[in-house]
């Protein structure tokens, strides 16, 4: 029979494959189980032979343990990926915006094939997709795949960036934008591409992967970024990803709120103590509505403090709604 059936070849393969598939700690098989389990692949295998092959397996670095409570059973103790770290990657990728929700689907899938399929029963369940506000550009995988390959090998890209309008339709903005590829960065549960872009006044700026279209690996290389450049102190000064100019800025927090300032612009800002309830920090920021709705959300606990132009445009902007909503 091993001679007639070409399978005969591939045991090591559907053996290994058995232990990935349906064994995990709480779960293990007899010898018997799995001759039976061979032979439903037409591959025939004395007891003697497998427990040889069994060693062979152990021998090339799978975790395969005998369940000493059932005797002569035998289980995969450990995999590339546990458990845990499995159930962390599925939420990542069903809680993702920038991923689909096709996409979220097909991935979750591949993330349950890593693990036993008692184990992917638990990954199934503690996930949901349906319903979470996903996003609607399918080719963003491979936008990302793209510029990644255009960061390591130091190209310009050339791409189309759109827009949706009220009915939802995509406007694509005037021309194909030409940009350096700096960095790719996650905020705000969405992909963001930070690139040398001429055409803005620091030449910085951030483009959303999922509004990119058509985009291209050119010839030409990337701008040379500035000794200086600090990507960490480029997103620490950025909030919700919107461009604007940067500026130095004096603020003013309650005590209650140094959680909150270490998490936004990192350890290593200087706090300096302001009386017994408040202190101050000195932080580079991007002017713009982003910045302010960040520091309304602390009321009276955050101040401008310095300089006298963007305090002003920040109560310039609190009248203005004060006025809109009347």
């Amino acid at each position: 029979m091993s001679e007639k059936n070409p399978n005969q070849k591939l045991k090591m393969l559907y053996l290994s494959r058995i232990f990935m598939k349906y064994t995990d700690e709480e779960h293990s098989l007899t010898i018997a189980e799995i001759i039976e389990m061979l032979a439903g692949y037409g591959i025939s295998v004395e007891r003697k032979t497998l427990y040889n092959d069994i060693q062979l397996l152990k021998e090339f670095g799978l975790d395969i343990v005998m369940n000493n409570a059932k005797q002569y059973s035998y289980y995969l103790a450990s995999r590339d990926f546990e458990l845990p770290e499995l159930k962390l990657l599925a939420d990542a990728v069903a809680s993702s915006r920038f991923l689909t929700d096709k996409k979220s689907r097909e991935l979750l899938r591949k993330i349950e094939d890593l693990a036993s399929i008692h184990e992917g029963k638990q990954i199934n369940r503690q996930v949901f997709v349906a319903n979470r506000v996903k996003s609607m550009n399918e080719r963003i995988y491979i936008n990302v795949d793209i510029i990644h390959r255009a960061i390591n090998e130091k190209k310009q890209i050339s791409f189309k960036y759109f827009d949706y309008d009220l009915n939802k339709k995509k406007h694509y903005r005037d021309g194909v934008r030409v940009a350096s590829p700096f960095a790719l960065t996650w905020d705000d549960e969405r992909y963001y591409l930070v690139a040398f872009y001429p055409k803005r006044p620091d030449n910085y700026t951030n483009f959303r992967i999922d509004r990119m279209e058509e985009i291209k690996i050119l010839d030409d290389k990337v701008a040379k970024v500035p000794k200086d450049f600090s990507l960490s102190e480029y997103m620490n000064s950025t909030f919700s990803m919107f461009s604007g100019e940067i500026k130095d800025v004096k603020l003013r927090f309650h005590n209650s709120l140094v959680n909150v300032v270490l998490d936004r612009f990192g350890k290593s800002v200087i706090i300096i103590p302001d009386g017994d309830e408040h202190f101050t920090v000195s932080v580079k920021v991007r002017r713009g509505a982003p910045f302010y709705g960040w520091l309304f959300q602390f009321g009276v606990n955050a101040s401008i403090v310095r300089p006298a132009d963007i305090k002003q445009e920040y109560l310039d902007m609190l009248r203005d709604v004060m006025k809109e909503n009347e």
